[in-house]
């Protein structure tokens, strides 16, 4: 495991497992988790450092607010949101 997902994973603590990376855009990363209290599969979306460094973590939370207002079929919904060493996820 790099040092990106392994840091996740110590950042994520007890809550969730990460299994691996889904995909990579622009603005963040998105990994599979297993959701251990409630024992289902999430996907977890972190903000590049290098992004959060030039635009910092305001647009990544305005996303989760629209995000979180979402409910349609082919959306996932939001369950949780939070900071770690000054980083977003959801």
């Amino acid at each position: 495991m790099s040092e990106r997902p392994s840091r996740l994973s110590s950042a994520l603590g007890r809550s969730y497992r990460l299994e691996r990376e889904l995909g990579a855009g622009g603005m963040s990363t998105v990994y599979l988790a297993e959701d251990l209290k409630h024992d289902r599969k999430v996907a977890i979306k972190v903000l590049t450092p290098e992004l959060a460094a030039v635009l910092g973590a305001e647009r990544f939370i305005v996303e989760i607010k629209t995000t979180a207002a979402l409910q349609h079929p082919h959306i996932l919904p939001l369950f949780d949101s939070g900071m770690a060493t000054g980083s977003c996820s959801t």
